[in-house]
Order: C-alpha cells, then sequence, then structure tokens
C-alpha cells in the first residue's frame, strides 16, 4: 500500500442504539491502523434484521450524530438512509469508492462475534477484495474468528484482521432492556444519547 493513500474506516450497524462499546472501538481501531476518520453509517434498512422491530432510521441517525459529535476524527453519513431497499455494504462501499477515489484504503469494523456471518454477505468475495476487515475481538471469540479467516483463505489472512478492544460487554439489546423496565443506561450511552432516548419516549 502506498504511502499517499487516505486510509478511511467505516462504522456500520443498526445502532439502536448506539452505545459507549461501539465509540470506544472505532477510536481503538482509528489509532491502532491510523486512519484519517470513521465514518459511522446507520443502516436504514438490515436484511439480517427483516424479523425484527428497529427504530425509526431517522431517530437512529440522529442518535449517532450526537455521541459521535465531539470526537474530530468521527462522521455520520446518512448514505443508506437515503437509499431504497436493502442496506448492503457491497452498495455502500461502491458508494464510497466513488466519493473518495481509488487511492483510499476503506477498513470496516465490526465485531469477532458479528463477523461469523461473512461468508452470508451479499457479493462477500467482492466485499474482501475492496476492503479490510478489522475484528474487534473478546474473549470466547477468537476460534471463531479464526474459523472465518480460514473459510476464506488467503484472501481472509489479507484481508481479516482482529484487534483486541477494551472489554465492554454492552450492547444495545442489553440497553432497549433496561429503558423498558426503568432501568438506568447512564455511562452505558453518551449522556447526549440517554437524554434524547428518554425526551422522545424510544424503547418504552
Amino acid at each position: 500500500m502506498s504511502e499517499n493513500k487516505r486510509k478511511i474506516g467505516i462504522m456500520g450497524g443498526t445502532f439502536d442504539p448506539i452505545h459507549i462499546g461501539h465509540l470506544v472501538t472505532a477510536e481503538a481501531v482509528r489509532i491502532e491502523y491510523s486512519l484519517d476518520k470513521v465514518i459511522f453509517i446507520p443502516a436504514a434498512n438490515p436484511p439480517h434484521k427483516q424479523d425484527l422491530q428497529v427504530t425509526p432510521a431517522i431517530h437512529r441517525y440522529i442518535m449517532t450524530v450526537m455521541a459521535t459529535y465531539s470526537n474530530p476524527y468521527f462522521f455520520v453519513s446518512d448514505i443508506e438512509l437515503s437509499r431504497p431497499g436493502l442496506s448492503y455494504t457491497i452498495d455502500t462501499l461502491t458508494h464510497l469508492i466513488s466519493q473518495f477515489g481509488e487511492k483510499t484504503e476503506f477498513y470496516f469494523i465490526t465485531g469477532a462475534d458479528a463477523i461469523q456471518d461473512l461468508p452470508t454477505w451479499e457479493r462477500v468475495q467482492e466485499l474482501l477484495n475492496l476492503c479490510h476487515f478489522i475484528a474487534a475481538t473478546r474473549p470466547g471469540c477468537l476460534s471463531t474468528l479464526d474459523n472465518i479467516i480460514r473459510y476464506f483463505g488467503p484472501q481472509g489472512r489479507r484481508r481479516i484482521h482482529r484487534l483486541a478492544t477494551p472489554e465492554l460487554e454492552i450492547s444495545s439489546t442489553d440497553i432497549r432492556e433496561r429503558v423498558k423496565k426503568g432501568r438506568s443506561i447512564k455511562y452505558i450511552v453518551p449522556e447526549s444519547v440517554e437524554n434524547y432516548i428518554l425526551k422522545e419516549g424510544l424503547y418504552r
């Protein structure tokens, strides 16, 4: 890779809601891989959650903007919100390449537990040719990640990387349950996101 290439991280997800774990992971990857910026991209219509009730995209987008605003290296894109149909990563990445040019190296940031579904992603072989995958690892996920890397062979070894991140056992599912039961979510999500959830009556 030439030194004059720009390096951009992509943090895709439902963000229902975005929480401290997402932010800590994105910052750890940004520093480790010397990324110029990280773009958070809320999914409008995630194909793997068709059977689940997802909070309207506008709320998830606003919370993501609020959560990332204080970090000068974090940005939020509404690319998937403004595109009709299912939110496939390959379509998003193709658009970003046309926007930023071929002299950009993309790093897709995800959790090691989520990456086990990578073989089922739309046009995954093409996707691996277009970007790197950074899997944030936690204890217990290493064997699964190794299996996925072996599944893709040499391409997997070149394109799928692991990074141990601070152990934050936080999930959006747990946060929604906490709100539903009237329990505190303080310090699990940014204060602005907490206030927004309460003001808009989300997850009740």
